[in-house]
């Protein structure tokens, strides 16, 4: 299989490349923004493994990447790259941040994925795993709500992209973890961890290296798996 990552370099995706590298036979390519030494580092480990520089806030950087999936002939479609939203209460959310960031995190993914689509339509097969967050279900978290509105809409396409693609032997499920420690939160307050540890049904994090590992049985899974978001938070929201 070919399979693309986007936002592969560090944190959970950096963890989902090196799961899936793990299958000599499959090749995996990887986006990533600044990251170089992380990304050359994973080129380096795996032969079958391919870096490629995306700004997804850049239109002529994105477009380049459009292209290059209808050369690698992916099979698979995982979409992990983002960027750091307002943590902000709504009212005090600034406009044009707001409109930054949906444009990065929201339309970028639209543009990947739509190109990924098209192309699993000519072969009449493909997969989409998106990932998401365990913030989506149940209680908001305060001063979160850019983040969880915007994985919320990518839900919503999900499903659109699992019913609309059917007859063509497409799939589109979400992988939604709980809180972990990566790259993307390093700015965290220490309190806030420990209080999330405390509340935890296991009274620990989740790794990325567990949030791999259900993405890569995803990416060969039975077909009547559709249209779903595996929720990997402990039964915390029940």
């Amino acid at each position: 299989m070919n399979i693309l990552v986007t936002g592969g370099s560090k944190g959970v995706g950096n963890a989902i490349v090196n799961k899936l590298a793990e299958k000599a036979e499959d090749h995996i390519y990887f986006t990533y923004l600044n990251s170089e030494a992380a990304a050359s580092e994973l080129e380096v480990k795996y032969p079958n493994v391919s870096k490629v520089q995306c700004d997804f806030s850049d239109e002529k950087s994105l477009s380049s990447l459009v292209d290059k999936i209808g050369q690698w002939n992916i099979d698979v479609l995982i979409n992990n790259a983002a960027v750091n939203p307002q943590k902000k209460h709504f009212h005090k959310l600034d406009e044009a941040s707001l409109i930054r960031d949906f444009k990065t995190n929201i339309v970028s993914t639209i543009t990947v994925t739509q190109a990924a689509i098209s192309a699993f339509r000519k072969k009449k097969s493909g997969k989409i795993i998106t990932i998401l967050s365990s913030a989506i279900v149940g209680k908001p978290a305060v001063g979160w709500s850019e983040y969880i509105a915007g994985k919320n809409y990518l839900l919503s396409l999900s499903k659109s992209w699992a019913t609309e693609n059917n007859r063509f032997n497409i799939t589109s499920n979400c992988v939604s973890p709980s809180f972990m420690l990566t790259d993307f939160n390093q700015d965290v307050d220490e309190r806030l961890v420990e209080e999330i540890i405390s509340s935890h049904p296991l009274g620990k994090l989740i790794l990325p290296a567990e949030v791999a590992d259900v993405v890569a049985f995803l990416t060969t899974c039975s077909q009547h798996i559709n249209g779903q978001n595996i929720v990997m938070n402990a039964a915390m929201d029940i």
